[in-house]
């Protein structure tokens, strides 16, 4: 039973994480060195620790998404429980925005369309306009892309639950300056099955995009080697 779970791991590393894996190990001037993902946020040092070669290492509390409660495109409550266990990539837009929201969402469309056979990863955009961005506007704006996955969910809820998600949960900039003008991080955020936030990344550009692919790569091996871990 172990040997064919470890077999259906490997092969999972190597069509999903290898690409990541070489990107990194690559880095540091050529030298074979894996760089894990670092975490974002405040942290503090924990009263526990763990043994390695043979010193006592002093454990880390990372920062953590806090809860939330938001409604999604189609008028159904979506909560931090919906993505348990899920590896996610959260960004922040309005429909009826210039030019860049449209940018940063056909680029999460080409992320979707690249994992849409993967059930550990999930896109979620919220929306910085929720007196407009009714859950049927959403659905119909989420349409406009031809998503390959139900794993795209677009939200909504009140405003004042959305700037605090952004400012205090996701650590980024959203706010409200007039009728049709708002201030909002253009950054892809990448969290973690543990909710930590492991990544930021301009959405609307390039070659972030491809160090976001990259790192979701390399965030799959990462939580499949604690399957391993746990298994053995």
């Amino acid at each position: 039973m172990k040997a064919t779970i470890w077999k259906k791991i490997t092969v999972l590393v190597l069509i999903l994480a290898v690409p990541g894996f070489l990107y990194y190990l690559l880095t540091a001037k050529g030298k074979n060195r894996y760089k894990p993902l670092a975490h974002f946020g405040p942290k503090e040092v924990a009263k526990t620790s763990h043994r390695f070669h043979g010193k006592d290492i002093p454990d880390t509390n990372y920062y953590q998404l806090p809860p939330f409660k938001l409604t999604d495109q189609d008028g159904k409550p979506f909560t931090e429980a919906d993505l348990k266990g899920k590896i996610f990539v959260a960004s922040f837009f309005y429909t009826h925005c210039p030019t860049v929201c449209n940018t940063i969402n056909k680029n999460l469309s080409y992320l979707v369309g690249t994992y849409w056979k993967n059930k550990m990863v999930y896109f979620t955009s919220i929306t910085v306009d929720p007196e407009r961005d009714t859950p049927d506007i959403l659905k119909k704006y989420l349409q406009s892309f031809k998503p390959e996955s139900n794993r795209w969910v677009f939200l909504t809820g009140d405003t004042t639950s959305i700037y605090n998600l952004a400012r205090k949960g996701f650590l980024v900039d959203a706010v409200q300056t007039g009728k049709d003008d708002f201030i909002y991080s253009d950054k892809l955020i990448l969290i973690d099955q543990d909710k930590h936030i492991r990544g930021y990344y301009s959405g609307a550009n390039t070659n972030d995009v491809n160090r976001l692919n990259d790192e979701i790569k390399v965030l799959i091996a990462e939580e499949l080697r604690k399957v391993d871990k746990a298994l053995y």
